[in-house]
């Protein structure tokens, strides 16, 4: 059973970064996986924040380009967000997400992220 653990997540103040992580187990073709981070902020619908695929590509929502960088490390399993210049709005908890080359998607436990002053 592949199981996706966040850590990283905290209390910042606005114009401050954070470097979320997400660590892969249960699974030995990590580097076949689709990663990506999504946020859910109170009241909100689940948004994406940011893709790696297995072919190495990135993608971010408008609301985090330039201020966001996906990363990801297929020998330790692991995928990253780093947040630079965070805002109030970007206050939410952040949820990885991998899908297999078999489609089957599987979640985290999410991680909190506060921006705050």
């Amino acid at each position: 059973q592949v199981q996706l653990v966040e850590s990283g997540g905290g209390l910042v103040r606005p114009g401050e970064s954070l470097r979320l992580s997400c660590t892969a187990s249960g699974t030995r073709i990590f580097p076949q996986y689709n990663m990506g981070w999504y946020r859910q902020a109170p009241g909100k619908q689940r948004e994406l924040v940011a893709t790696f695929t297995r072919d190495r590509i990135t993608d971010y929502s408008d609301s985090v380009k330039g201020r966001f960088t996906i990363s990801r490390d297929n020998a330790k399993n692991m995928v990253y967000l780093q947040m630079n210049s965070l805002k109030p709005e970007d206050t939410a908890k952040y949820y990885c997400n991998g899908v297999s080359i078999m489609r089957l998607s599987y979640w985290g436990q999410g991680t909190q992220v506060t921006v705050s002053s």
